[in-house]
């Protein structure tokens, strides 16, 4: 009886507000273990990393430094030749492209009429000459008569002025001979000059006069050929504000020697000089020529044809930045320098006008001792904190000389 009573018995049941104070002072300590928990994350992490760059100081430096301008080159002389007198091509001893020496044979025209002027002039001369025997026969038949008093004088003397007036017959004669030769001897066309031949524009049997538009062709003296090129307005201030020297001609001895850079990426091997500046500037392009010689013995270089004058520029004491290392904005040049407190800072520079290569020469922005990141970056604010490892300047510089 009592085992069933048991198993009737009522369940306990705890308040409400017991359930919920018990909740309450679970609460803190669930907080505090979620906080301690972040933290301990948040160290096993550490602070966001400083990024790495490489520096260079900047002290002044000696260089030398190339400026590159395009040229294009003409020989010495371009003589064009042409026919003096009117007949037909009869032969053409040479191609388009020949190399040629002076008085070599080029052209053959054939003109019979002047063959035949100097028949008749050496006809000329044998009958002028046959007059003057005469006459002077008559002079010598004439003299010993007046000096025995058997005839004048005056048939004396008339005989003397016939004389003199064959004499100048036959003098003419000779000269239409000579005259005859030389337009006989222009049918030969020989080169007046070393050098290349042109384009020949007419063929075996072609008709040309003197008054012909078209040369026969166009000899090219290219044993020295002339490289021209043109230099800015600010270029050429700076070439004649140059302090070192007073007159052109001695500026232009004080420029070292310059290179020619072949269209095939080569350099030409033998060294040029700087000659002669233009002393009118292009008003299209504000530029002003300037002509560099070059010899040309193998006949490598032609007329007409293009390449890169080289001109050397030595700076004696300047700061010099790698071009890679340079950002350009809105026209303005810029370059990431480092303070003290190894935060960067993007400063605007000038630099010398045009000043082609590797390096830009500095004339204002930065200046010696200043750090700069060496290395090609993007997009870096000021304030932004790097770790700075400083580069070797001769590692920088290495392909100066």
């Amino acid at each position: 009886m009592n085992n069933n009573n048991n198993l009737y018995k009522p369940l306990t049941v705890r308040p409400f507000n017991q359930l919920l104070k018990t909740a309450l002072l679970a609460l803190p300590v669930s907080l505090l273990m979620f906080g301690c928990g972040s933290k301990g994350n948040q160290s096993a992490q550490g602070p966001a990393a400083i990024p790495a760059y490489k520096v260079l100081t900047l002290q002044p430096r000696s260089a030398t430094l190339n400026a590159d301008y395009p040229a294009s080159i003409q020989g010495l002389q371009n003589i064009e030749i042409r026919p003096k007198v009117d007949g037909f091509v009869e032969g053409i001893y040479v191609d388009e492209g020949t190399l040629v020496k002076k008085r070599q044979l080029l052209f053959k025209i054939k003109a019979p009429q002047y063959e035949q002027d100097v028949r008749t002039a050496e006809a000329g001369i044998q009958t002028a000459q046959a007059d003057v025997n005469t006459a002077t026969l008559q002079v010598n038949k004439i003299k010993p008569l007046v000096e025995k008093d058997i005839i004048s004088h005056y048939e004396l003397e008339s005989a003397q002025n016939t004389l003199q007036t064959k004499q100048a017959a036959l003098a003419q004669a000779k000269a239409a001979l000579v005259n005859a030769k030389v337009n006989l001897g222009y049918t030969t066309i020989t080169s007046p000059v070393n050098g290349v031949i042109g384009s020949l524009p007419y063929k075996l049997g072609s008709l040309v006069t003197s008054t012909t538009t078209e040369p026969l062709t166009t000899v090219y003296n290219t044993a020295t050929v002339y490289a021209y090129f043109a230099m800015n307005e600010k270029l050429l201030l700076d070439f004649s504000r140059d302090s070192t020297s007073k007159s052109i001609k001695s500026k232009l001895n004080n420029i070292p020697k310059v290179s020619l850079i072949l269209s095939d990426g080569t350099t030409y091997e033998h060294a040029g000089k700087v000659e002669t500046v233009n002393g009118l500037i292009n008003t299209n392009t504000g530029s002003a020529n300037f002509r560099a010689a070059f010899v040309n013995p193998k006949g490598l270089l032609r007329s007409g044809g293009s390449a890169t004058v080289r001109v050397p520029n030595r700076v004696k004491s300047a700061i010099l930045v790698p071009q890679n290392i340079t950002y350009e904005l809105q026209d303005k040049r810029f370059v990431y320098v480092v303070d003290a407190q190894n935060k960067i800072k993007n400063v605007a520079i000038t630099t010398m006008e045009n000043t082609p290569g590797q390096f830009y020469i500095v004339t204002g922005g930065i200046k010696s001792g200043d750090k700069v990141i060496a290395e090609s970056v993007n997009n870096l604010k000021d304030g932004t904190e790097i770790k700075p490892a400083e580069v070797s300047v001769d590692a920088i510089y290495k392909d100066l000389k």
